[in-house]
């Protein structure tokens, strides 16, 4: 599999002149391929700019200086790429990417495109200092999650028709917390550079670190009790369970940089007793969470033998790991909390190794399609 995926093989009418049925000699092997792409591009495949953003600045944090630039210029055309990708299916198959829209199961995948945007503007700040560009990716990604987090929630209540909460709740909902916590982490990485508006911006990221984290408890609430009240299989462990660590990591990484800008911040001050204290709720959450998924995924592939093979949907995996490195490594320097310290200096190699597994996986599956696409024609 390459840019598509079991999961994002949805229905609905094709639309646009590349859904036209195939005409033998009128297509060549590589428009037929990108037409595939297009039609099967799964909704969260902006966790590729999102998982490898976070991995470089886990990888920048531990001194791999070399590592994340090189993740950095991957990251970069990955970004460009999926854009032009998004738009062309919009125009091409908008009938498929509304159905995506209001599928409960494919919707929160939009949310990748928030999270993606906030991660590669904390990444451009921190690899080049460029406020200018990293604002314009502040500002899209603020837009991009004003329009889905009530555009996604709205169709969704609205649908008529709706699944049963064994059938329509997944680790992919947590995408909505990731989206929100990315709006905090990047408002307070730029804070600073506003001079006159940094409290303003500070008092965004507060607010959306709160709303983030009571989002979590009540999507959280209905993952779980998915988890033990109903039949779990182990095609339903999907690799975006691992958000349930990802999307408390990422809030505590949010809540380390509101701590780290609370000394200069009368409002922020006034609640340093508060922030400390939720922000080690985040990051215990997320350490227990840690080997409860470890334990489920040797029980899907180990004991009941389900198959590893690449899915666009394993970025979601990939994500949490980094995240949980820079979160641990920010919450340590903030902090200055005991024993925690050795955690992001083992944890960042397990980050990058997935990443580069990931990545070969997905070169992989694009090269075999090619190649079976190739000698079909």
């Amino acid at each position: 599999m390459g840019l598509t995926g079991k999961f994002g093989q949805t229905g609905g009418k094709m639309a646009g002149p590349a859904a036209a049925p195939d005409r033998p000699g009128k297509m060549t092997w590589p428009a037929q391929f990108f037409k595939n792409a297009l039609e099967k591009l799964h909704p969260a495949y902006f966790a590729l700019v999102m998982s490898t953003g976070i991995v470089s600045i886990a990888a920048y944090y531990q001194g791999f200086v070399f590592f994340a630039r090189a993740l950095f210029g991957v990251n970069v055309a990955a970004y460009a790429i999926l854009w032009v990708l998004y738009i062309c299916r919009i125009i091409f198959f908008t009938q498929r990417f509304r159905n995506d829209f209001l599928e409960h199961t494919l919707a929160t995948g939009y949310f990748t495109v928030v999270a993606a945007s906030g991660v590669l503007g904390s990444q451009v700040i921190l690899l080049t200092g460029s406020f200018k560009a990293a604002a314009a990716l502040w500002c899209i990604t603020i837009a991009l999650w004003l329009c889905l987090i009530y555009g996604v929630f709205t169709g969704l209540i609205t649908k008529e028709k709706k699944p049963t909460i064994a059938e329509g709740i997944n680790g992919g909902w947590l995408l909505a917390i990731v989206a929100t916590q990315s709006v905090t982490v990047l408002s307070v990485v730029l804070a600073p550079f506003f001079q006159l508006y940094r409290e303003p911006v500070l008092f965004l990221a507060f607010i959306t670190w709160l709303f983030g984290g009571m989002l979590y408890i009540w999507v959280i609430s209905m993952i779980f009790y998915r988890y033990l009240f109903f039949y779990f299989s182990p095609r339903d462990l999907t690799p975006p369970y691992w958000i349930n660590m990802g999307a408390v990591a990422i809030s505590t990484l949010g809540g380390a940089g509101l701590i780290a800008n609370a000394l200069p911040s009368s409002f922020l001050y006034e609640l340093l007793p508060f922030l400390k204290g939720l922000t080690f709720l985040f990051w215990a959450t997320a350490t227990w969470w840690i080997p409860m998924l470890i334990i489920l995924g040797v029980w899907r592939h180990g004991y009941r033998r389900f198959p590893l093979r690449y899915d666009p949907l394993f970025w979601g995996m990939v994500f949490p790991l980094g995240m949980y490195t820079a979160c641990t490594r920010r919450l340590a320097e903030v902090t200055g909390a005991p024993l925690i310290t050795a955690i992001p200096e083992g944890f960042v190699y397990i980050a990058m190794t997935a990443w580069l597994v990931t990545f070969a996986g997905m070169l992989h599956g694009i090269f075999a399609s090619l190649r079976e696409l190739r000698s079909s024609k």
